[in-house]
């Protein structure tokens, strides 16, 4: 037997005594309701962009914490435009008919993040717990990611259009800079990073001024007519973001991923402003990948310099923000063999030797929680490095260790650790032939 085979069972078993056994839904833990009730910032994670229990798991918390604890946002790892439609149809104010029409927004790769059968059913929940409640009290949904340059110019030149003509023709002409990339984001950030065109930093970073000084003085608006000033003042936030992406995109990771999940934060905090206005602050749910929520400092991440949301988040509302990962050790999964593919059920692989997904399923439970934030003899079990298991919407099984795998602290990465040993694949609402087909056998097509 080698040394790091008599390790790990002496690992499994410490960890037997930690493991807290999960219900069939989540919520019906009072202990981790509890836990995540008493944070500012619940900060639930995924494995994958394309897991149903995942989905379902972090629906189900975060009714509980929305009926029960006072939670008044979701804030989802998705575009601003997209997700504020969502919020006007769970406020009822908008004409989509149903949460099926209001996800429409949600259209490009990939659709079934977001269009799926269990956001639907959570949106129709949302709505329906809004109804009876004054607009001050309902809850809210929304998106921090920032790759919506062209959607958000779009939303500010309406908004202005609507409420100041002169000012959207002055809108109009600071981004006009952005007129020879066709509506292309990465076609824009190639020839402005390389020098080929004009950058548009200036006239971002002007048009975002000038919504800031119209915010200013609209202190003493009606709330609708604030919502919708909001709306647009973040959407101008956005483009002066996602400009600067595109921009360093071609020049390293590092830099790229570090301003998207900057912004990310600044959307958390001018929502934490915006929603406080009223009252006391807001409490907050988030929905993101692992990689996002998990703290990177306790990861490789951290290593390579770069950082994330849960890192920040931890700088900025410290034990108030609670972050939550969650695992599976094989199943399926919706996710694309490309960027810009098709969607496929695909079969997740075991975990591989050496994993956190391993080890968990090595314990022989089908599903349990571990609260690493409380017990610090279960922290110090899992102190070390091992490896974890990335899936984003593209999944790459031959080349899983290099594509998939990076080694993390799990007890200094996350508060608590929700795993479901077997997952099956989220239903996308788009129609999918390939989902619907699977993906064929390894041995396609010799048989062998």
């Amino acid at each position: 037997m080698s040394p790091s085979t008599v390790r790990d069972d002496a690992l499994l078993q410490g960890l037997r005594s930690h493991l807290r056994p999960l219900p069939p839904c989540a919520a019906d833990d009072p202990a981790l309701v509890q836990r995540l009730g008493r944070a500012r910032l619940a900060l639930l994670g995924e494995a994958s962009h394309g897991t149903h229990e995942f989905y379902a798991e972090r629906a189900a918390l975060s009714r509980k914490l929305v009926a029960e604890c006072g939670f008044q946002a979701i804030v989802v790892e998705a575009d601003w435009p997209d997700a504020w439609r969502v919020n006007r149809y769970i406020r009822g104010v908008s004409d989509d008919p149903d949460a099926g029409s209001a996800l429409a927004g949600f259209e490009r790769f990939p659709t079934w993040m977001w269009r799926n059968t269990v956001v639907r059913d959570f949106v129709e929940w949302l709505r329906e717990h809004n109804r009876a409640l004054p607009p001050s009290r309902q809850v809210g949904f929304y998106g921090m990611d920032l790759y919506s340059l062209f959607k958000s110019i779009a939303a500010v030149l309406a908004y202005l259009d609507r409420v100041d003509p002169e000012a959207a023709q002055r809108a109009r002409s600071l981004y006009a800079c952005f007129d020879h990339c066709g509506q292309d984001s990465q076609s824009y950030g190639y020839t402005a990073s390389f020098g080929m065109k004009p950058s548009c930093e200036d006239e971002v970073i002007q048009q975002l001024r000038e919504m800031n000084r119209r915010a200013a003085d609209l202190l003493a608006g009606s709330r609708e007519d604030r919502a919708d000033l909001f709306f647009a003042q973040q959407n101008a936030r956005l483009v002066r973001n996602a400009e600067e992406y595109y921009r360093t995109m071609f020049h390293g990771r590092v830099s790229s991923w570090n301003l998207r999940d900057s912004h990310m934060v600044e959307t958390l905090q001018a929502l934490e402003k915006h929603l406080g206005a009223a009252g006391g602050p807001p409490k907050m749910i988030v929905w993101a990948h692992n990689s996002h929520l998990g703290d990177a400092s306790a990861t490789e991440m951290g290593d390579i310099g770069e950082w994330n949301v849960g890192q920040l988040a931890r700088d900025r509302w410290g034990s108030e923000a609670v972050l939550v990962g969650f695992s599976t050790h094989r199943g399926t999964v919706t996710a694309a063999s490309e960027w810009d593919g098709v969607a496929q059920r695909k079969r997740v692989r075991p975990g591989l030797e050496g994993s956190y997904e391993d080890l968990f399923h090595r314990l022989g439970e089908d599903r349990f929680w571990l609260p690493l934030a409380d017990e610090p003899a279960l922290a110090g079990l899992l102190a070390g490095r091992r490896l974890q298991r990335a899936i984003g919407v593209i999944y790459q099984p031959r080349t899983e260790r290099m594509s998939h795998y990076f080694h993390t602290r799990l007890a200094a990465q996350f508060d608590a650790m929700i795993h479901i040993d077997e997952t099956r694949a989220v239903e996308p609402l788009v129609p999918e032939p390939d989902w619907h087909a699977g993906e064929p056998a390894e041995t396609y097509p010799t048989g062998l």
